[in-house]
C-alpha cells in the first residue's frame, strides 16, 4: 500500500463563539469544543484513509487558554503516524479576537482513529508521510504516545477488572 503526505488529511474548521457556544464565565464549553475537535479529527482520518473511521480514544485534550464569546475559533487537525488500521491525530486550536487580530494557542489534543471495511471491521490503511517540520516531530514521537496509550489502556482494564465495572467476558 502507497504511503501518503500528510497534506491529504490536514483540516481546518473556523467557527464564531457565539453566546449559545459559552458557560457562564463567557467562555467556550469544554465538551463544544472537544465535538468540534472530534468532528475535524475525524474528517483528517477518513481523508487519509478513504474510509469510514471511528474514534479509539482521545489522549488528552489540554485547555491552555480560556475561548472567549465573540472570538473567532480555529480547529485545525493532521494525521500524524499510521499503524495498521489506526491513525494518530493531532489537533491545535487556536483562537482569535476579531478585533484586534491577537491570536492564541487555546487548546492541543491526540486523538486514534481506527479504519473500518464495508463490514464494520479494522482495515489497513496507507502510511502518513510526515513534511512539515511540525508533522516530522509528532511523526518522530508518536511511537512513545502509543506505547502510552497502550499502558494507559492496560492500567485501566486492569482496574476495570479489579472493581468488576465490566460484565462478564468483556474486555476494554
Amino acid at each position: 500500500m502507497e504511503s501518503l503526505p500528510a497534506s491529504i488529511s490536514r483540516t481546518i474548521k473556523t467557527s464564531h463563539v457565539l453566546p449559545p457556544d459559552t458557560n457562564n464565565h463567557g467562555t467556550m464549553f469544554g465538551g463544544k469544543l472537544t465535538a468540534y475537535i472530534d468532528e475535524v479529527a475525524a474528517i483528517c482520518a477518513a481523508r487519509h484513509s478513504r474510509k469510514s473511521v471511528v474514534t479509539a480514544s482521545m489522549d488528552s485534550i489540554d485547555f491552555l487558554n480560556p475561548i472567549k464569546m465573540g472570538d473567532a475559533v480555529t480547529i485545525e487537525g493532521v494525521v500524524t503516524w499510521c499503524g495498521n488500521t489506526s491513525m494518530e491525530v493531532f489537533v491545535k486550536v487556536t483562537s482569535e479576537h476579531l478585533a484586534t487580530g491577537a491570536r492564541n494557542l487555546t487548546t492541543t489534543s491526540f486523538l486514534t482513529f481506527v479504519a473500518l471495511d464495508e463490514n464494520g471491521k479494522p482495515t489497513p490503511i496507507p502510511q502518513v508521510v510526515p513534511e512539515t517540520e511540525e508533522e516530522k516531530f509528532l511523526h518522530t514521537t508518536a511511537p512513545e504516545r502509543r506505547d502510552a496509550r497502550r499502558e494507559r489502556k492496560q492500567r485501566l482494564a486492569a482496574l476495570t477488572r479489579a472493581n468488576q465495572y465490566l460484565p462478564e467476558g468483556q474486555k476494554l
